[in-house]
């Protein structure tokens, strides 16, 4: 999933922006170029589905009355608010001055010269957890600053695993034997996922294929690496599923929504989601509360593995106001505004002390499963042209899913039209 979600609304959130407050250490005096680099600012988001967005920005504008923050919202669906975003910054407009950009769009962004490099000592990067840095990278440099993240969970049946004796699986080979052997007696479907043809499937298929050992893309797209042993047999974790039946074959229309509901209302014995499920999973409407547990998605030799999601701020390349600019991102990255993005947003923060404050694990027990998840994640595959990337993982891997390729095909068809992508350069 690129886009993260709240605990209290269970709908798709485009990533939000949060709020705390840190004073600005720049704007005091300065030369007159640097003050034309400062003034009022627009921050264009995905729709704020949590209503609290304002408010935060209300903190920000009385302490910056000459920098003031203007809120621009697109539309919900992740897509749309790529297009409109895109379609902006590729027209040279300095309409918006600060971006919040899923970190799929980073490599694509930087390498269009729509937003600007930062100066990483500017930021508390030190600060954040390690794999979420990557996120914000291309070619060696720093383009856009993490400011929140998200990793899969694997979510399971504690108290059906606890009858059988069993402990939750770490490896896929574990998974695989419990979903085919102990679901069926408990008349529950095994194993379910994201498997729609969306973006969704695209990270599913990243994350068992690194699990595998395998990867789709190195050297941020310029390198076709799916044509591998380890990869292949990723790949056919998720076919051979669908064949042998421990993924039902209704699991190829699901996204977030429909896997939760159908792990929630008591249907799975696994499920593969993101850390809202948490929330909602735990509520009285659900048939699974006090009665599941969460562990990081299984990996080679038992190690975690999964694919990072969230959000990062960036800065419009033909920005006026880049000095504002970078003290907004400064500020949405505080620890007090990352506390508040857990806390008011239900969104992962980026500051690892976070995870370990013993007031937030006992409101969020999840924290410290998400900590080694996101400690053991990687970005997804990078690419200037990750649009369509994103397009071709998920159609190749659906048909292969749905039987109508072998594995075989499926990575013949990935080579080919990726390499395709890689030469447009």
């Amino acid at each position: 999933m690129r886009w993260t979600r709240t605990a209290s609304r269970g709908v798709l959130v485009a990533a939000l922006i949060c709020a705390g407050y840190v004073g600005s250490t720049a704007g005091s005096g300065g030369t007159d170029e640097s003050a034309a680099r400062r003034g009022p600012l627009t921050l264009v988001t995905g729709e704020d589905l949590t209503g609290y967005l304002e408010g935060v920005l209300k903190d920000w504008n009385r302490a910056h009355p000459g920098e003031k923050v203007t809120l621009v919202e697109l539309p919900e669906a992740a897509d749309e608010v790529r297009a409109q975003m895109a379609s902006s910054l590729r027209s040279g407009s300095a309409r918006y001055d600060v971006l919040n950009i899923d970190v799929a769009w980073t490599s694509e962004f930087a390498a269009a010269g729509w937003i600007s490099p930062l100066n990483a000592d500017r930021f508390p990067i030190k600060q954040f957890l390690p794999p979420v840095v990557q996120t914000a990278t291309f070619d060696g440099r720093l383009y856009a600053l993490p400011y929140v993240t998200n990793a899969g969970l694997l979510y399971y049946r504690k108290d059906v695993l606890e009858k059988e004796g069993e402990k939750p699986p770490r490896t896929w080979a574990e998974l695989e034997r419990l979903a085919k052997t102990v679901a069926p007696k408990y008349g529950l479907d095994g194993y379910a996922g994201q498997f729609l043809p969306y973006e969704g499937l695209t990270v599913n298929a990243a994350e068992a294929v690194q699990s595998t050992g395998g990867t789709i893309l190195v050297d941020d797209g310029r390198r076709v690496t799916v044509d591998s042993s380890a990869a292949r047999q990723g790949l056919e974790l998720l076919a051979r599923g669908v064949r042998d039946g421990w993924i039902p074959k209704k699991a190829l229309t699901y996204k977030e929504e429909e896997s939760r509901k159908a792990f929630q209302d008591g249907h799975l014995l696994f499920m593969r989601n993101w850390p809202y499920v948490h929330a909602l999973a735990s509520g009285k409407d659900s048939e699974v509360a006090g009665k599941f547990g969460v562990t990081p998605l299984p990996g080679l030799g038992g190690n975690a593995a999964g694919i990072l999601g969230g959000s990062n701020l960036a800065i419009n390349a033909d920005s006026r106001h880049r000095d504002s600019a970078t003290d907004l991102l400064v500020y949405l990255t505080s620890q007090k505004v990352q506390r508040q993005v857990l806390i008011d947003g239900g969104l992962p923060p980026v500051r690892a002390d976070l995870y370990n404050d013993p007031s937030l694990v006992r409101q969020f027990p999840y924290l410290p499963t998400l900590q080694e998840a996101v400690l053991a994640a990687k970005p997804r595959p990078k690419s200037p042209r990750y649009d369509q990337v994103n397009l071709v993982i998920q159609a190749v891997v659906h048909d292969a899913m749905a039987q109508r390729d072998t594995t075989d095909e499926a990575i013949a068809r990935l080579k080919r039209e990726l390499e395709a992508i890689a030469r447009q350069r």
